[in-house]
């Protein structure tokens, strides 16, 4: 599958998620065989502010060949302002988000709450293509509810305006994460437009890529919740076995992060990780409740070695 000028050889993708996807599990994950990472999601009117903690999230880590930056929004001037600024241009795709349900964002009109203004959602995806020499993708919803499932309608709309491919989270806003996907959904879309659709929702395992891959027809298929502690989900998918072992993941994730920030903040970002990097292993539940307390990383790493070396 390709995307503008860029191939993707596994058509894999890790999924952005706030708060998850910083450019150490990224590359983690690329190494496990994605082809590309995106970011977790950035306020495009946050980046015309010069906003410092914003600008932190455009950081790349060295093996993210493709790199993805997902920006979110609810005007479209934000947006051409922000494709304007070298760091964002400094990207080789940009992502629209227009699927994100949770409440913060939806009451600020962005993310799936652009699925019940199709006018804007078009102008905005319309005024990145035309701000932008990068591809533009755009990842939504089936709809905001049962009694307003539209993607089929929005994903010919992506097209028209401009969109270099889509990506479908087959559930409504109303669901969040809850119930399955609609993978019949995604291959409706598939069938309705021409550009490449990537089939995203509830694949945590090879059974399961298989089944959505032979379900939806998709392009690609990207991999959020199940890659959580898991990056290498991206390897079993293609029937191959990771190189790093659970705990070399952890020991990876915390150099990467060391080249960008403070061993504090990297404690208090690690500890959900922490927890995610266990969620597999039986008998966890006493390290899982140590894990959090912890006041260093050095003792954290002694005590996921000791319970990975030896089971308690």
């Amino acid at each position: 599958m390709k995307i503008g000028k860029f191939e993707l050889k596994n058509n894999l993708i890790l999924a952005p998620m706030a708060g998850v996807t910083d450019l150490a599990f990224r590359s983690i994950c690329i190494d496990a065989g994605a082809d590309y990472a995106v970011s977790e999601m950035v306020s495009a009117k946050a980046l015309t502010y010069g906003n410092k903690k914003t600008f932190d999230l455009l950081q790349v880590a060295p093996n993210e060949k493709i790199k993805v930056l997902q920006l979110f929004g609810s005007e479209k001037e934000s947006f051409a302002k922000a494709l304007k600024i070298k760091e964002v241009q400094a990207f080789d795709i940009i992502d629209i988000n227009m699927g994100c349900p949770t409440p913060k964002i939806v009451n600020n009109g962005a993310g799936s709450d652009l699925m019940r203004d199709m006018d804007r959602a078009r102008e905005i995806i319309e005024t990145c293509v035309a701000n932008t020499n990068q591809p533009v993708t755009v990842k939504f919803r089936a709809g905001w509810n049962e009694e307003s499932i539209n993607a089929v309608e929005f994903a010919k709309m992506c097209e028209k305006a401009g969109a270099a491919a889509i990506c479908v989270h087959a559930r409504t806003r109303e669901q969040f994460y809850s119930g399955v996907s609609d993978w019949n959904l995604v291959k409706l879309v598939k069938e309705s437009v021409s550009i490449p659709v990537i089939a995203s929702g509830d694949v945590v395992d090879k059974e399961s890529y298989d089944k959505i891959k032979e379900t939806t027809h998709c392009d690609a298929v990207m991999i959020g919740r199940g890659a959580l502690g898991n990056p290498q989900i991206f390897s079993e998918v293609r029937g191959e076995k990771f190189a790093l072992s659970t705990y070399e993941q952890v020991v990876k994730h915390i150099e990467i992060l060391r080249g960008y920030y403070s061993d504090y903040l990297i404690l208090k970002h690690m500890r959900k990780h922490f927890l995610w990097y266990l969620k597999s292993y039986r008998n966890s539940k006493s390290v899982k409740v140590e894990i959090v307390s912890i006041s260093t990383i050095e003792k954290a790493l002694q005590r996921l070695k000791k319970f990975f070396d030896e089971g308690v």
